[in-house]
């Protein structure tokens, strides 16, 4: 795919996703700073900017997914995954906080499921009942090497071709890929968490492909094993995936060269309390709602009808006819003068 209005430095691909959600075939760019609404907007959230990208269409508004997965590889431009693939334009951090945010505050009671986890750079977030489905998962250098020589691990399975056992480069990317393989087993022990009526969001990040094409060369034959067992391992993910959600979850994947600029971004614990809000020091005006605007409508035009609905009838209240008094007042009159 050409991109003519800017810098294209990676691909972003939907592997799988269902009905009520409509993407689009084309190749048209994605921006790179749009793709957590991209995300946001699947799952039924309002944006703070309008999204004029064609890849995205209204699909069914009253039956939204169960869960948004997305799975960002460094390292490489793009992978030969199946589903609808979109460049992305001026490929720069991003990162699925606000998404997050927005299933926090709307269903807060309901304890959804999110998981954002980096497992090279160690760095994990878990909220709500992630805490208790992925306890067990390997957050760690340490525990991720430690899994990989289990006995159930991928390594008795995978065909490793030319990638080795024995070099810290290569057990970094497949543990990454027994991460995948153990978020979809977990799950699966927790079936009920996939149907309740909260959406979950589950975003990872991977790096052990890149590590593997500075340790040998992006010609080397080990960058092209490692690419095609991990485009495996990532179908094989978002069918897991896919189906422990009945069909209502979208997989999507971010691969990226590299990305233009550092995200800079505060490092968030795995057992992190929710800390209290400060209190503001300089009596400063809240940050804009921008729903603020729909809102004064709302209330505005409601108090101008009811207004002018009490004006009316209590206008014609004032100038009604005493001669056109009901029936009944007119017939018990009557037979009061009778007697």
């Amino acid at each position: 795919s050409v991109c003519f209005s800017g810098v294209c430095g990676g691909e972003f691909s939907i592997l799988r996703s269902p009905q009520s959600v409509v993407f689009r075939d084309g190749s048209w760019p994605i921006p790179g700073e749009r793709i957590p609404d991209v995300a946001a907007l699947t799952m039924g959230f309002s944006v703070e900017e309008d999204l004029p990208w064609p890849g995205l269409g209204v699909g069914d508004l009253f039956h939204r997914p169960q869960a948004t997965v997305l799975v960002t590889v460094k390292g490489v431009d793009k992978l030969p995954v199946k589903g609808f693939s979109y460049p992305i334009e001026n490929a720069i951090p991003f990162s699925l906080d606000s998404v997050a945010n927005a299933i926090h505050t709307l269903f807060s009671e309901e304890m959804p499921v999110v998981l954002q986890l980096a497992p090279s750079e160690e760095r994990v977030y878990m909220v709500g009942k992630a805490n208790t489905v992925f306890e067990d998962l390997s957050v760690t250098l340490r525990q991720l090497r430690n899994r990989l020589f289990q006995d159930n691990s991928i390594l008795s399975t995978l065909p490793l071709n030319s990638l080795s056992r024995n070099n810290e480069v290569d057990l970094l990317f497949l543990s990454e890929l027994q991460v995948l393989h153990d978020i979809a087993s977990l799950l699966s022990r927790h079936k009920h968490l996939a149907k309740d009526h909260s959406p979950d969001l589950y975003s990872l990040e991977l790096s052990g492909l890149e590590e593997v094409g500075k340790r040998y060369g992006e010609d080397s034959q080990q960058f092209k094993d490692a690419s095609q067992i991990l485009v495996d391992s990532l179908q094989k993910f978002a069918d897991e995936m896919f189906n422990l959600y009945g069909g209502n979850a979208v997989v999507e994947v971010v691969a990226v060269k590299e990305f233009n600029s550092p995200l800079s971004r505060k490092t968030r614990s795995i057992l992190q309390a929710s800390q209290s809000k400060n209190e503001n020091p300089y009596n400063l005006a809240y940050p804009y709602n921008y729903d603020y605007s729909v809102i004064f409508n709302i209330v505005l035009w409601m108090m101008i009808g009811l207004a002018l609905a009490v004006i009316v009838i209590s206008y014609n209240l004032w100038n009604m006819d005493p001669g056109y008094d009901s029936i009944i007042y007119r017939m018990t009159n009557q037979k009061i003068r009778m007697d």
